[in-house]
């Protein structure tokens, strides 16, 4: 006699806090997209995350995160719930340092007046150590974040997209402004090295900063 096949008792939590977290984004996006839709969002996310972890922990944590952000990249693509205010992506190879530096000095400067996102061609585990390092040096946390794998809903709701040595990788739309910025990858440096890589980043994001909004 062939018995039915039975979850293990992981597989059965994870399908559970996924459709409480499905739940959640599906009343926060009433009206605006089908819980179906929002569903499809939620696994594909945790399966996309889940290509790179490697401890799961956090996973469901960190899906609830990304897939509320892809929801509102769509929403502000599709004109369905605009933003209000100018949309900046940056991209690097495995958004573990470059695009996670410079996005997180554009938010700390822009107070936001910008919305910054970052994400990468092929993500890695976790953030470098010494980025995070350096950053918190200047007051800036990275503590919360983590490599997020580049989707096309972001890139769609890019004003200004980004580009930091991830080569063809990110998709082309028109209308977008597209910017391909020569920074040294920190993955190989020492401190010094990303805190040099820091200080150019800064530059650059100001000026970018400064195009977009009043600096003060």
């Amino acid at each position: 006699m062939n018995e039915s096949p039975v979850a293990d008792d992981g597989t059965l939590l994870r399908e559970h806090v996924l459709g409480r977290v499905t739940e959640e984004l599906s009343a926060m996006f009433d009206g605006v997209f089908s819980p179906e839709m929002v569903e499809r969002y939620v696994f594909e996310s945790y399966t996309a995350l889940g290509r790179t972890a490697t401890f799961t922990t956090y996973l469901p944590i960190i899906t609830r995160r990304f897939a509320l952000d892809r929801l509102n990249a769509l929403a502000h693509a599709q004109g369905k719930r605009p933003s209000g205010v100018p949309e900046v992506l940056f991209v690097c190879v495995q958004n573990a340092g470059r695009s996670q530096m410079a996005a997180a000095l554009l938010k700390h400067l822009t107070q936001g007046a910008v919305n910054v996102r970052s994400a990468g061609s092929m993500p890695a585990e976790h953030l470098d150590e010494n980025v995070v390092t350096a950053m918190q040096e200047i007051g800036l946390s990275l503590g919360e974040e983590f490599p997020k794998p580049l989707t096309d809903d972001v890139v769609r709701a890019a004003d200004v997209v980004i580009t930091m040595g991830c080569g063809d990788t990110c998709p082309i739309y028109p209308g977008k402004r597209y910017e391909d910025w020569h920074i040294s990858d920190p993955a190989t440096m020492d401190l010094e090295g990303v805190r040099t890589v820091r200080e150019v980043l800064t530059t650059r994001v100001r000026n970018l900063a400064s195009g977009l909004i009043t600096v003060p």
